[in-house]
C-alpha cells in the first residue's frame, strides 16, 4: 500500500502540473518553490522520486516545443512556397526578356543630352563643305591673295598719309578735355562754361574726321573706317571722362567722405600680388599720365583707379601677338580670295534686278561674311584687347560673355561687346531711368544711338548714304520684342543666329555691293 501510494502521488502531481499550464507552469512552480527554499536558506531534498518526476517533465516540455516548431515551420513553408514559385518565374522572365519600359534617346522625355558626337559630325561636315568651296574657288579664280595689295587699301599716294595725320590730330581733342577739367577742378571756369566747352569738343570730335574723309581725295575707304573708328572710341572715352569728373566734383561739393572712387564704379582692391599701385583721388587724377593711360586702356568707362595686374606675362603676351598677326593675314586672305570675287559676280543680278539671283548671291555672300565676322570678333575682342590689357597691366579682362548662347536679341547685344554695353548702361541708360523715362523708351534710345554710329562708320568712309546699317540696327527693336515674346530656349537661340548670319552682314554687303557698282560697274 505504501509503495502504491508513493507511485500514485507523483502521477497525481504530474497531472496537476500538466493541467495548470504544461511545461512552463511546472517550471514556474519549480522555480517558485526553489526560490522560496533558497530564500529560507534551506536546500531542496534530493529524493529519487522527485528527480524522476523532473526528468519526465523535461521530456514532455521538449516534445511540445518540437511539435510547435514543426507546426510553425510547416506554416512558413506553406507561405513561402508561392514566393519561391514567383521568384523562380521572375528569374526565368529576366533571363528570357529583352525589353524594358524606356523612351527613345532623341525624345525630350528621355532626358538624354550628350550630343557630342553629333556636334563633331557637324564640325566635320562644315569643314568638308568649306574645303569644297575653297577648292572650287582656287580652281575657278586661282590664287588671288596679294599682301602688297593690302597697302593700297590704306594709301593711294605713298607720299600722302591722310588717315595717319587725322589720327595724330586727335591729341588736340584729348588735351582740350584734360585742360577743361583742370580749370573746372580749381574753379577757374563755371560748370556751365565747362559743359559748353565739352559739348563743343565732343561735337568737333565727330565732325572733323568725317569732314576730312569726305573732302580729302586721297583718303581710302579702309583708312576712313580706321580713322573714324578711332575717333568714335575717343568720343565715348572723353564723354565718360568728363561725366566721371563731374560726379567727383558733385561729391566734393557735397562734402562726402569718400573721394577716392568714381561715383558709379565699384570698389576694387588696388594691391595684387607683389605690385601695389598708387591710389589716386580727385583732382589728383587730372594728369597727362592718367589721361593717356585711359586713352590706350581697353575700356570706354573712366574711373580714377583701375584694377591692375601684378606683372606682365610674357608668354601670354607673345601668344596674343601671334594670334593677332595670324588672324589678320587670314582675314585679308579670305576677303581677297573669297569675298571679292563673289561680290564682283553679284553685280549683274543686282543691275538686272533678277530677284531670285539676288537672293542666291546674298545668301552666298552671307556665309563667308559671317565667317569673317567671327574671326574678326576673336581677333579684336580676345587677341588684340587682351594684348593691350596685358601690356598696360589692365586687370578687367571681361571684354565679352557667352553671347553664342543668347536666347534673346537683347542678351546678345548686352554680352558680345562688354565695353560698349558698360558705357551705354552707365552713361546713357541708367541716367535716362533716373529721369523717369520707362525702360522700353530707354532701350529704344540706346539702339537709336547705336544705329547712328553704325551708319556713321559705314556711310562716311564709303561716301554714300543708304541707311542700310541704320535700318538694320533699328530693326533689332521689333525683333528683340518678337523673340522674347514668342520664342524661348533653343528656338530663341536659333533666331539670334539667323539674324546674325543673314541680318546685319547682308546690310554691310549691300553697302559694299553698291560701292562696287558705283565705282567699278562700268569697267566690269
Amino acid at each position: 500500500m505504501s509503495d502504491r501510494a508513493e507511485m500514485r502521488g507523483p502521477v497525481t502531481r504530474r497531472r496537476r502540473t500538466t493541467i495548470s499550464g504544461g511545461g512552463n507552469g511546472a517550471t514556474g512552480v519549480k522555480q517558485a518553490n526553489g526560490s522560496k527554499l533558497h530564500d529560507a536558506g534551506e536546500k531542496p531534498p534530493q529524493c529519487p522520486a522527485k528527480a524522476k518526476k523532473d526528468e519526465v517533465d523535461r521530456h514532455a516540455s521538449n516534445n511540445r516545443k518540437a511539435d510547435g516548431q514543426m507546426r510553425v515551420s510547416g506554416e512558413q513553408q506553406l507561405a513561402n512556397a508561392p514566393r519561391k514559385q514567383r521568384s523562380a518565374v521572375e528569374d526565368i522572365n529576366d533571363r528570357l526578356s529583352c525589353h524594358v519600359l524606356q523612351e527613345s534617346l532623341l525624345s525630350s522625355a528621355s532626358g538624354y543630352s550628350n550630343y557630342r558626337g553629333i556636334l563633331n559630325w557637324c564640325v566635320v561636315m562644315l569643314g568638308l563643305s568649306n574645303a569644297r568651296l575653297f577648292l572650287e574657288n582656287i580652281i575657278k579664280y586661282g590664287i588671288l591673295v596679294d599682301p602688297i595689295q593690302v597697302v593700297s587699301l590704306f594709301l593711294k599716294d605713298p607720299y600722302s598719309w591722310p588717315a595717319a595725320c587725322v589720327i595724330i590730330v586727335s591729341n588736340v581733342f584729348i588735351l582740350a578735355a584734360l585742360y577743361t577739367e583742370r580749370r573746372l577742378a580749381v574753379g577757374t571756369i563755371s560748370e556751365m562754361t565747362g559743359l559748353i566747352l565739352h559739348i563743343f569738343n565732343l561735337t568737333a570730335l565727330l565732325i572733323f574726321p568725317s569732314a576730312t574723309v569726305l573732302t580729302v581725295p586721297s583718303m581710302t575707304p579702309v583708312g576712313g573706317v580706321l580713322s573714324l573708328g578711332i575717333y568714335t572710341v575717343l568720343f565715348l572715352k572723353l564723354y565718360s571722362y568728363q561725366d566721371t569728373n563731374r560726379w567727383c566734383r558733385e561729391i566734393r561739393q557735397a562734402k562726402a567722405k569718400r573721394l577716392t572712387r568714381s561715383y558709379s564704379c565699384p570698389s576694387v582692391a588696388q594691391s595684387n600680388g607683389s605690385a601695389v599701385h598708387s591710389h589716386v583721388s580727385y583732382p589728383g587724377n587730372l594728369t597727362h599720365r592718367d589721361m593717356y593711360y585711359f586713352v590706350f586702356a581697353p575700356t570706354l568707362c573712366y574711373q580714377l583707379n583701375f584694377p591692375r595686374s601684378s606683372r606682365i606675362r610674357k608668354r601670354f603676351l607673345m601668344r596674343r601677338l601671334f594670334e593677332m598677326l595670324f588672324f589678320m593675314q587670314l582675314l585679308v586672305g579670305l576677303i581677297q580670295q573669297w569675298m571679292v570675287p563673289t561680290i564682283q559676280n553679284s553685280m549683274k543680278p543686282f543691275q538686272e534686278m533678277d530677284f531670285s539671283r539676288m537672293v542666291e548671291r546674298l545668301l552666298k555672300l552671307a556665309v563667308p561674311n559671317h565667317l569673317i565676322w567671327l574671326i574678326f570678333f576673336y581677333w579684336f575682342f580676345h587677341s588684340s584687347m587682351n594684348f593691350v590689357a596685358e601690356l598696360l597691366q589692365f586687370g578687367d579682362r571681361e571684354f565679352y560673355k557667352d553671347w553664342w548662347n543668347s536666347e534673346t536679341v537683347t542678351y546678345f547685344w548686352a554680352n558680345w561687346n562688354i565695353p560698349v554695353h558698360k558705357w551705354c548702361l552707365r552713361h546713357f541708360y541708367k541716367p535716362m531711368l533716373r529721369k523717369g523715362i520707362n525702360k522700353f523708351c530707354a532701350q529704344t534710345a540706346v539702339f537709336l544711338v547705336s544705329a547712328f554710329f553704325h551708319e556713321y562708320l559705314v556711310s562716311v568712309p564709303l561716301k554714300m548714304f543708304r541707311l542700310w546699317a541704320f535700318m538694320g540696327m533699328m530693326a533689332q527693336v521689333p525683333l528683340a520684342w518678337f523673340v522674347s515674346r514668342f520664342l524661348n530656349g533653343n528656338y530663341g537661340n536659333t533666331a539670334v543666329w539667323i539674324s546674325l548670319i543673314i541680318g546685319q552682314p547682308v546690310a554691310v554687303l549691300m553697302y559694299v555691293h553698291d560701292y562696287y557698282v558705283i565705282h567699278y560697274g562700268g569697267t566690269t
